[in-house]
């Protein structure tokens, strides 16, 4: 008879090339996949740095033809992921996909891979219950992804997240095979982003590291059949290690490189956290934050962030998951005080504690987000208690982040966190 709880973990992660110099070998890669005909799909504000044009130019000089696709979207939409699939599909195929810029250049490869691999269109393989939830039949084509902002590990990840407008929701795809082959970390792409763009993609790079850490540990899982493992398989001894190791270098790089765009030694360091973040959350999961962050983001009115491109509302990824990360974490400290104090003293290690433990690590959160320069909570950005009722259904939505949720939120806990982050200080 099969144990009733799980004894398998389950691990996995894109080939790693990482330092200054990496995105120059990028056309030798390819060949080892056998590529000869190549699509790089960035964003107008990357292509305008000219690294997008540099890496096509040393592709081809290993003879494999290129084409650019620079219409992503900063936050990519079903609408806007549509284009770039219709792109793909018209103009393909292709051997290989390339995706330079941030996460939403590397989702949006992700979909441009799936559904020129695939048949079908995008809602189809949305998670559930927001679209179809259905499975990739076929193996997808090796995707590089070279990320040049410090925060989403999408290079890691087998996970695709996007805006479904018409239902004013965040979601995602996540499959196995979305993963990409090979993620090129070169730090020195990372050094044109703005300073809030900083703050705001290296708290993502902080809630994935303690999101994964405090996971339900994945020996609490019932039991799963080969078939039914999925990506997130709760918190494990492998994904510990990379958080761990993150959230140190965290510590010190995270407000450096806020401080000093310029300050490659913290580039380098974020660099390297974003990277090990990501190999240790895109196994264990995320949870609370992360559920609370696409209703947040989804749902946005009049809200724009310095240092983010266009004028239309938007609550970047990394500063909706940060909003709810204190009071989420003061929500979960009773599952696994040792490991949010843990996180906490990661983090600073210096701190001056207050007196109730479970406050630890809400008190690092909410100082380091003063430090950078982040919103004082949901009320900055536009949000009242009023809008509660309408978060918390979209984050109930989140249903395949909160199973990763140490302690389970009821509907009353959800409101609670977001009505306790309104105004953080």
């Amino acid at each position: 008879m099969s144990p009733e709880h799980e004894t398998i973990f389950t691990y996995g992660a894109p080939a790693l090339k990482y330092g200054t110099g990496a995105s120059e070998e990028i056309g030798y890669d390819l060949t080892q996949y056998g590529a000869r005909r190549v699509l790089v799909v960035t964003d107008p504000v990357v292509a305008a740095t000219g690294w997008p044009e540099r890496i096509a130019e040393g592709i081809r000089g290993y003879g494999i033809v290129t084409e650019t696709f620079d219409g992503v979207h900063v936050e990519p939409t079903d609408i806007s992921m549509r284009k770039a699939v219709d792109f793909a599909r018209r103009s393909g195929p292709y051997d290989a996909f390339v995706a330079v810029g941030g996460g939403s250049s590397i989702d949006t490869a992700k979909a441009a891979n799936l559904l020129t691999s695939n048949d079908g269109e995008l809602m189809d393989y949305v998670n559930a219950p927001v679209g179809g939830g259905r499975a990739p039949a076929n193996p997808l084509k090796p995707l590089v992804a070279v990320p040049t902002t410090t925060g989403t590990g999408s290079e890691s990840t087998a996970v695709c997240v996007l805006d479904v407008l018409s239902l004013r929701v965040k979601s995602g795809i996540s499959h196995l095979r979305l993963r990409p082959s090979l993620a090129v970390v070169d730090p020195r792409l990372t050094i044109s982003q703005p300073a809030g763009v900083t703050a705001a993609s290296g708290m993502d790079i902080l809630c994935h590291a303690a999101e994964s850490y405090t996971a339900k540990p994945y020996t609490e899982f019932e039991r799963k059949r080969p078939e039914q493992r999925v990506p997130y398989c709760g918190s494990n001894p492998l994904a510990d290690m990379f958080a761990e190791k993150s959230l140190q270098l965290l510590s010190w790089a995270l407000p450096a490189a806020a401080r000093d765009g310029e300050n490659l030694a913290a580039r380098e360091a974020m660099a390297l956290a974003a990277t090990f973040a990501g190999l240790g959350f895109g196994n264990a999961g995320v949870h609370i934050p992360h559920a609370n962050a696409y209703p947040i983001a989804g749902q946005v009115r009049d809200f724009h962030p310095a240092g983010y491109p266009g004028e239309e509302a938007m609550v970047p990824h990394g500063m909706a998951v940060a909003l709810t990360a204190p009071a989420a974490f003061r929500f979960t400290f009773p599952a696994s005080p040792d490991r949010h104090l843990r996180v906490a003293r990661l983090l600073a290690p210096d701190f001056e504690w207050p007196g109730d433990l479970a406050d630890h690590l809400p008190a690092v959160l909410t100082t380091l987000m003063r430090e950078t320069g982040l919103p004082s909570g949901l009320g900055a950005v536009g949000y009242t208690e009023s809008d509660v009722d309408s978060l918390v259904a979209g984050s109930r939505k989140q249903q395949r982040l909160l199973a990763t949720a140490p302690r389970s939120p009821s509907e009353e806990d959800l409101a609670d966190i977001l009505r306790a982050s309104v105004s953080l200080w």
